[in-house]
């Protein structure tokens, strides 16, 4: 008797078959920058195709080992990762994942929208890269810091060109040496210190327990430079070598040995994200220089870096729900159950019917997160700015919340299938947990929110302004469901928006943060998508607002509507 197999069926082109993502970007590139783009993201997606499936796969079975002595026993802390995580960085390297918002060439072909052809690359690249990613956030936010025209023109020349280099020899990633274990994302109670050494340079002290990338050339660190300046007040990013090559302190050791001061107590046991090597760290009078100044707006400065992880954050997300759509949706396709196909299946057609908004939703989000960041950079757009500080908070903390239950439902559509190892598929779900928990988790950034409403009180009006205008298109375009949603996020958002800046520490101002923040960022993606149907005409756009707004605003049951569209949502 012939045992039988269910085949994986092959999965479609990431770039050609992603309706969502071409729409966006011929309406933001417009015409002449959709062309342009077009290149460069399907050479990208026919490597994640090939060579970078397999590069992922091979990272994915060799985690990273941290080797701490020599045969000699000589204390080496050496790293070792595998080839795949290597082929990984070259091609993020090659394809300019983190290079294309900073050169000039970029800047001059899409102008502002740079941002906007970076997150298409990084939708397409995340999914599959071992979370390659977030060594690419990091290396990002990175740059932005040294970008700043307040941080000192020697160390930006010392390390911006390698970090927006798109030649793999001289490519680096960047680390972000945040957390410590007393303080977590209480950042304001971090021991860390820096000691000036006389040159320019100081000495660190401290140490670090959530270092993710300890690969990386370079690390930016949160550290208290004055002991006697308390709270998070008395902060400052400081730039460490990891490697002896970068250090002054490092005369006579081999490149590739740690810098002097720098020790690796061991390798982080994760949950997922099990390829990138994260590790605790001690600093023992590391050297380092400070990324602006000291004594001044530490913190402030390095909230550039951490807006950036944001966005990167909510990138993955949604690129991880449209790549778990496409595989549950090829396998609906393939997989015969009770004498027909899942996919023609009403109940399982309307599960994946509604998976496919979530992903649009998150989609939008993302999209327009990094559309407002190259207005900033480039045009110099004080209203984006201004509306970033809402936006980033609200589009990370929304798109991981629905990153993990889209996840979680994927491995459902396979059933036991989805719960062993050897399929990979696992790793959507324990990846996924990660994104609402990095770069804060979902209750400190409704935190967040809260704050940037207190201190520009206006933006409440700015954000609920958006919610009426988009009521008023969604009517015109007759969708209803967009309507019904709209209004009900505007109802509940009023007076909580109002209370919020007038009030942020009030006890039910705090204790409803989380509900307020995830109903703006459900209110935003639902304007988002009617602003994309109103300029696009695109049907599937229509569609997703028509059922977001009805399932996640209005509170009504879309299950059989869902059904109907499968083709439309799942095509």
């Amino acid at each position: 008797m012939t045992r039988y197999v269910q085949a994986m069926p092959d999965l479609p082109d990431v770039y050609a078959d992603d309706p969502v993502l071409r729409s966006w970007l011929a309406r933001l590139l417009g015409p002449d920058g959709f062309a342009a783009a077009e290149g460069p993201l399907k050479a990208l997606a026919a490597e994640v195709m090939g060579p970078l499936r397999a590069a992922h796969a091979d990272a994915e079975a060799h985690p990273p080992v941290l080797h701490r002595y020599d045969g000699w026993g000589a204390r080496v802390d050496r790293v070792e990762t595998s080839p795949g995580w290597e082929r990984l960085r070259v091609a993020a390297a090659e394809h300019a994942l983190v290079a294309l918002p900073y050169l000039p060439e970029a800047r001059a072909r899409y102008g502002e929208r740079a941002r906007v052809v970076q997150h298409a690359l990084l939708h397409l690249y995340g999914p599959e890269s071992a979370t390659f990613t977030c060594p690419i956030a990091m290396a990002d936010g990175a740059a932005a810091l040294l970008s700043r025209p307040d941080v000192d023109a020697g160390v930006r020349d010392a390390w911006l060109p390698r970090l927006v280099s798109t030649d793999p020899a001289v490519a680096i990633t960047s680390g972000q040496w945040m957390t410590e274990s007393q303080g977590g994302s209480d950042v304001g109670r971090a021991t860390t210190t820096a000691q000036p050494a006389g040159d320019g340079s100081w000495r660190i002290q401290g140490e670090k327990w959530f270092c993710s990338a300890i690969d990386s050339a370079m690390a930016v660190a949160l550290v208290r430079p004055d002991p006697n300046v308390p709270g998070s007040k008395g902060l400052a990013p400081f730039l460490i070598p990891r490697y002896a090559a970068d250090s002054p302190l490092a005369q006579g050791l081999p490149p590739r040995a740690p810098a002097p001061g720098i020790v690796v107590h061991r390798l982080k046991d994760k949950l997922g994200t099990r390829a990138v090597p994260t590790a605790e760290v001690g600093l023992r009078d590391a050297w380092a220089v400070p990324v602006g100044d000291p004594t001044t707006n530490g913190l402030h400065r390095m909230m550039t870096l951490v807006v950036v992880t944001r966005l990167h954050n909510a990138a993955a997300a949604a690129a991880g729900m449209r790549r778990g759509l496409a595989y549950a949706t090829v396998y609906a396709r393939a997989r015969s159950v009770a004498g027909g196909r899942l996919a023609d299946n009403p109940l399982h057609r309307s599960t994946l019917s509604t998976l496919a908004v979530d992903a649009q939703a998150a989609f939008a989000l993302a999209a327009h997160a990094f559309a407002l960041l190259g207005r900033v950079e480039v045009a110099g757009d004080a209203e984006a700015e201004r509306e970033l500080r809402l936006v980033a908070p609200i589009a990370k903390l929304t798109t991981g919340k629905l990153a993990v239950a889209a996840a979680s439902e994927y491995l459902e559509c396979f059933g036991g299938a989805g719960y062993v190892e050897d399929t990979g598929l696992p790793r959507l779900l324990r990846d996924a947990q990660v994104l609402p928990i990095w770069e804060g988790t979902t209750n400190v950034l409704a935190v967040d929110v809260i704050r940037a409403l207190a201190r520009d009180p206006g933006l409440a009006q700015v954000f609920l302004s958006r919610l009426d205008e988009a009521t008023v298109t969604a009517s015109s375009l007759f969708i209803g469901g967009a309507v019904d949603g709209l209004r009900a996020a505007r109802f509940a958002l009023g007076d909580a928006l109002a209370a919020a800046a007038a009030t942020p520490t009030d006890e039910r101002v705090v204790a409803g943060a989380r509900q307020m923040a995830l109903t703006m960022g459900y209110g935003l993606a639902l304007a988002l998508l009617v602003e994309h149907a109103a300029a696009t005409g695109d049907e599937a756009t229509k569609v997703a607002a028509e059922l977001w707004g009805r399932s996640r605003l209005a509170a009504d049951d879309i299950a059989h509507d869902a059904h109907t569209v499968f083709e439309i949502l799942c095509p």
